[in-house]
């Protein structure tokens, strides 16, 4: 009896083992079908029907180390004749946009690694600590993870001002109306001023226990700027003194466990034609009138990237990499592609009438914004394409995880 009980036991041990390997546990047998498809696999690219463009390199330059190890989507800023990127551990570089000639080279707070820095067991394989970039009034802001945001100028890269935040700066800053405004990742929508980088005021939002790694980036239009913020709301402040004019949720947090309530809003608020798109993690897609927030429509959706659009749609970029067309006015679906699902997508990019996505394995594919064909493909590589792209003047900018700033240009063939 006891040797019966104890057969019993070790099979209700292993047979949920086995339930839960699948057929796994069994693919050397014969009948066994071996051409199942892991879900959670990223979907193998197939050959483009009918290709109709071709993406071709204007010109190719290096950006100090990179991304690094931690999770930094650092879009490049496009300003006058230059495009400016920066690397995880604060090297700027100032290129031509046009021929790629790099016209300065900042460092900012560069690491001191003495012969006790070994001692650091604090991440010291990766001490990354740049938060976003941004412009405005003639400078590049640069926010960083211990706490500052540092305006350089444009023109040589010198240091101009820097403020003390107090709290990582992982949003890009923008500068309008001789103010920068900027998001702190503690939940402080801050105004500096443009010239000295004194606070000229401050908006407090609540951050929830559990957020995303990650803070919406403000946007600017008609006097207000608009920001996302990880409870799930999005808010207009009026511009030139701080004054909320209106706030608007996204998403309420649902379920039991702080991980099902994870609503962030972390992609920058899109302002189109007097309206504010935004997007929620585990939430969804909304279209707010610009001057009061009321809303026009809403659409199921999980997002925590920047929106794009173009063509009258709003495109969208889901968690499991499903690129949506919703057109601007009733939010109908108008396409959606699945052919790269998982494959860890950026934020989309309208290029005319394209639009634009990389991926983890750093290929570049351009879709119609028509009807979402896939029509284009590259292969950029640099350990994939993370951070947003920038359209300027004919040339899409593409900065590499690996450090790798190409200028592209998309020609119909």
């Amino acid at each position: 009896m006891v040797t019966d009980t104890l057969r019993a036991a070790r099979w209700g041990i292993v047979a949920p083992l086995l339930l839960l390997g699948g057929c796994s546990w069994f693919s050397w047998l014969p009948w066994v079908d071996k051409k199942e498809v892991d879900p959670l696999e990223p979907a193998k690219l197939v050959k483009i029907a009918k290709v109709e463009v071709r993406l071709r390199t204007a010109w190719r330059g290096s950006v100090g180390e990179g991304l690094g190890k931690k999770y930094l989507r650092l879009r490049p800023v496009v300003l006058a004749d230059r495009v400016f990127a920066v690397d995880g551990y604060g090297t700027v570089v100032a290129f031509d946009r046009f021929k790629g000639k790099r016209q300065w080279v900042h460092k900012v707070d560069p690491l001191k690694r003495g012969f006790l820095s070994s001692l650091n067991f604090f991440d010291r394989s990766d001490p990354s600590f740049v938060g976003g970039i941004g412009s405005g009034g003639g400078n590049i802001y640069i926010g960083t993870t211990t706490g500052f945001l540092v305006a350089l100028s444009a023109a040589d890269g010198h240091e101009v001002w820097r403020a003390d935040l107090r709290s990582e700066v992982l949003s890009s800053a923008v500068g309008e109306e001789g103010l920068v405004f900027l998001q702190t990742e503690d939940g402080r929508l801050v105004a500096l001023n443009e010239e000295t980088g004194e606070q000229v005021w401050v908006n407090n939002n609540q951050v929830p226990v559990l957020t995303l790694r990650g803070t919406a980036s403000p946007s600017y239009a008609g006097g207000m700027v608009f920001t996302g913020a990880a409870s799930g709301k999005v808010t207009a402040i009026r511009a030139r003194n701080g004054e909320p004019v209106w706030e608007q949720r996204v998403m309420l947090p649902e379920g039991r466990s702080e991980l099902e309530r994870i609503v962030d809003v972390d992609g920058t608020p899109l302002a189109a034609g007097g309206n504010v798109y935004v997007a929620a993690f585990q939430g969804r897609v909304k279209a707010l009138r610009q001057r009061d927030g009321s809303q026009l429509w809403e659409r199921e959706a999980s997002s925590n990237i920047d929106l794009a659009e173009g063509y009258n749609q709003i495109y969208l970029v889901d968690e499991e990499d499903t690129i949506f067309a919703y057109d601007q006015g009733t939010g109908e679906v108008v396409w959606k592609q699945e052919a790269l699902h998982r494959r860890k997508l950026s934020p989309p990019v309208v290029v005319s009438s394209y639009l634009v996505v990389g991926d983890d394995e750093g290929y570049l594919h351009v879709l119609a914004q028509s009807d979402g064909r896939l029509i284009g493909r590259r292969k950029l590589g640099g350990k994939g394409i993370r951070s947003g792209m920038v359209d300027a003047d004919g040339l899409l900018y593409v900065y590499t995880n690996s450090g790798k700033l190409s200028a592209i240009a998309i020609e119909a063939r």
